[in-house]
C-alpha cells in the first residue's frame, strides 16, 4: 500500500504544481528551458505512474475490504464510463463538446474516478480513485484563478465532435473487451 501512496503523491504532486503555485511552471520553464522542463516533468510523472501501477498490484494481493458494493452499481459504472473516452478525446478536439464541458479531460477523470469508487470497496481503490477525484475537483476549482494555458489541440473542424464520440466509443469497447482484463486483471463487464 505504501508504494501506491507514494506513487499517488509523486504523480499527482507533479500534476498539482499549477494548483499550489500557478507561476511555478513559467518560472521553471524560464530557468530550465521548455524541453528540459517537459523532460523532468514527464520523468517524475512516469515514476509516479509506475509506482501507482506496482503499488496497486501489490495492494490487490492482500485487499482490505471496506464495503461490498451492490451489484447494480456495476451498471451505473458502465453507463458513466461510456462518456470517459469521448471526453478525453474532446479535450484535444475543439468543438461543441469542448465548449460545453470547458475542461473535458477533468470531467473525464472525475467521471472515471467516481464510477470506479461505486464498484470498488477496497481501501486501495478508495485511495486510488478517491485521490484522483479529489485532485480533479481541486484542479478544476484552481482553474478559476489561473491564467489559461495553451493546450496541444488539433485544428478546429466541423467533425471534431463526431470524431471524439465515435473514436472515444471505439476505444471504450476495445478497453472493456480486451485491455481492461489484460492490463487490470479484472473483466470490465461481469459475465
Amino acid at each position: 500500500m505504501l508504494l501506491l501512496i507514494v506513487g499517488l503523491i509523486v504523480f499527482l504532486g507533479i500534476h498539482s504544481l499549477a494548483i499550489v503555485s500557478p507561476g511555478a511552471r513559467l518560472t521553471l520553464i524560464e530557468r530550465l528551458g521548455l524541453w528540459p522542463y517537459k523532460a523532468i516533468y514527464s520523468l517524475i510523472a512516469l515514476i509516479g505512474l509506475v509506482l501507482i501501477i506496482y503499488g496497486w498490484g501489490q495492494a490487490r494481493l492482500d485487499p482490505v475490504v471496506l464495503y461490498q458494493p451492490p451489484g447494480w452499481l456495476t451498471h451505473v459504472n458502465n453507463l458513466l464510463m461510456l462518456i470517459v473516452f469521448p471526453l478525453l478525446l474532446a479535450a484535444y478536439l475543439p468543438g461543441r463538446i469542448q465548449r460545453a464541458f470547458r475542461h473535458p479531460m477533468l470531467v473525464a477523470v472525475k467521471t472515471w474516478a467516481l464510477a470506479h469508487l461505486l464498484v470498488n470497496g477496497e481501501l486501495a481503490a478508495l485511495l486510488l480513485f478517491g485521490t484522483f477525484l479529489a485532485w480533479a475537483v481541486a484542479d478544476r476549482i484552481s482553474l478559476k484563478r489561473r491564467a489559461p494555458q495553451d493546450l496541444l489541440q488539433l485544428p478546429a473542424w466541423k467533425f471534431n465532435d463526431l470524431i471524439a464520440i465515435v473514436a472515444g466509443l471505439a476505444i471504450h469497447v476495445v478497453f472493456v473487451l480486451w485491455l481492461h482484463p489484460l492490463w487490470i486483471g479484472v473483466p470490465a463487464v461481469p459475465h
